[in-house]
């Protein structure tokens, strides 16, 4: 099944890095050797509650329109293979709001795996 990425949350997308996520090579238990994978994939520092309502896309695979049309994006959250690019402390900003209230954004860093997604046609 093809999902597209919800059109609500496209902002979330705006400022996206595109980084390689590289794992090591692992030798196993019995003996055997898993070899090393580079990914690409977007980083995004976003507000806490923009994470919370996107949380529940995590592991499922989107694909993107627009500017990013021919790519396909998953939310990393728990997948023991992406441990250290799971959801992180993005830190917080303290704000003063037009009625002079202030307010503190927390932040928290996520990474999408991003894949190539185009398909060709026969001519």
């Amino acid at each position: 099944m093809r999902r597209m990425w919800p059109e609500e949350f496209n902002s979330i997308l705006d400022g996206a890095e595109e980084v390689t996520l590289e794992l090591p090579a692992v030798e196993h238990e019995d003996g055997t050797r898993s070899e090393a994978v580079s990914r690409k994939a977007l980083k995004v520092c976003i507000p806490m509650e923009d994470y919370e309502r996107i949380w529940p896309l995590a592991e499922m695979r989107y694909r993107l329109d627009g500017r990013m049309a021919g790519k396909a994006i998953t939310l990393i959250t728990t997948s023991p293979h992406y441990h250290r690019w799971h959801p992180a402390d993005g830190g917080s900003v303290d704000n003063v709001s037009e009625s002079g209230r202030h307010y503190t954004t927390k932040y928290i860093v996520v990474h999408f795996l991003l894949d190539d997604v185009r398909e060709t046609a026969a001519a």
